[in-house]
């Protein structure tokens, strides 16, 4: 109960500050964000919060942000802003495959670390090694961020991990759908916000998500199991995205404003949003005494970990052919987290 109060502290603390920023300034600006998950979400009750107050100070008061909710599907939202539909945006990659590779290396499981590291190594590893490959032509990239270890809730009982063999499970894309099928399960392709009822109704058994859909989508009601291996099965990638004719039409000194918050400062504070949500997902599972935690034993991440290495050398093929070294780039990551 105390790590869901700090989420709740944290999320209200954003809103207060946001909304304090508002009341104080009378913007000449106001930027559309395009949010797709629900509004009680952390990265809408936390980040976006949060990112609204770092551009108002930083531009003092002359631009600020809102958000607007059903724009357009999650996997559209990269276009949305491509097209100015919006200002801003929250984008999965794993919703869109094919289009991005090289962020697929932040998503191999077996990094150890918070949110709030890979983040952070997220970014330095984008600026290092990515940002030639313009991945993301066309828009500009405001931050990096990735939830916590993606772990596995399940309506059904699972006690190990041959369990999985079988089961329908919701997969977002990406290396999680890779992990999936290797593990014998059948992927069902439905967004983040169609998971409750894809649960509820029983058209799926599971979903890999990190520790934060225990509350933030109320997994807790529909998959009261939770299933772990140590780094997670997989972390999922997301970029903070803007508009980039909507950059270029701000005065010179915002824009210097809002590239000093953006990148590494951005991906810093979303990834230990995510951190104070899978903190939150962990308090309420342990606060409803019909939900169970099950760790993998030592043969089952033994297992885990002969599954993942074919998984993990078909990424680093892919990114190999880019004209990376990926075995750098997965060494520069992880050293990147340990050390943060």
């Amino acid at each position: 109960m105390r790590l869901t109060s700090k989420f709740t502290t944290l999320a209200a603390g954003a809103a207060l500050a946001a909304s304090t920023a508002f009341t104080a300034f009378a913007a000449e600006v106001t930027l559309t964000i395009s949010s797709w998950a629900p509004p009680s979400h952390g990265v809408n009750a936390i980040i976006w919060p949060a990112m609204t107050k770092m551009i108002e100070e930083a531009t003092n008061g002359r631009v600020t942000a809102e958000i607007k909710y059903g724009l357009t599907s999650p996997p559209a939202q990269y276009d949305l802003i491509l097209d100015g539909g919006a200002d801003f945006a929250w984008v999965f990659h794993g919703y869109t495959p094919g289009r991005f590779v090289a962020t697929k290396m932040i998503e191999l499981p077996g990094y150890m670390g918070s949110a709030e590291a890979a983040s952070v190594a997220y970014w330095r590893a984008h600026e290092k090694y990515f940002a030639g490959l313009n991945e993301h032509k066309g828009v500009k990239v405001a931050g990096l961020m990735t939830h916590g270890e993606g772990v596995l809730h399940t309506s059904k009982d699972i006690k190990s991990l041959a369990d999985i063999n079988g089961m329908k499970l919701r997969i977002g894309g990406g290396v999680a759908g890779d992990t999936g099928a290797a593990l014998g399960a059948t992927g069902i392709n439905v967004p983040a916000p169609k998971v409750y009822e894809t649960l509820a109704s029983n058209a799926a058994d599971g979903v890999m998500m990190p520790m934060e859909g225990k509350l933030s989508f109320k997994f807790y009601e529909v998959a009261k199991n939770t299933y772990t291996v140590p780094g997670g099965f997989y972390r999922g990638s997301f970029a903070i995205i803007m508009n980039q004719a909507a950059f270029d039409n701000l005065t010179a000194d915002e824009q210097v404003a809002l590239d000093k918050l953006f990148g590494e400062n951005l991906s810093r504070v979303a990834g230990a949003a995510w951190d104070a949500m899978d903190a939150a997902g962990l308090g309420k599972l342990n606060a409803e005494a019909d939900n169970h935690l099950i760790e993998a034993s030592a043969e089952d991440v033994a297992a885990f970990n002969a599954i993942a290495a074919p998984i993990i050398d078909g990424v680093k093929a892919e990114v190999n052919a880019l004209g990376l070294n990926a075995d750098e780039v997965q060494a520069f990551i992880a050293d990147q987290m340990k050390n943060y």
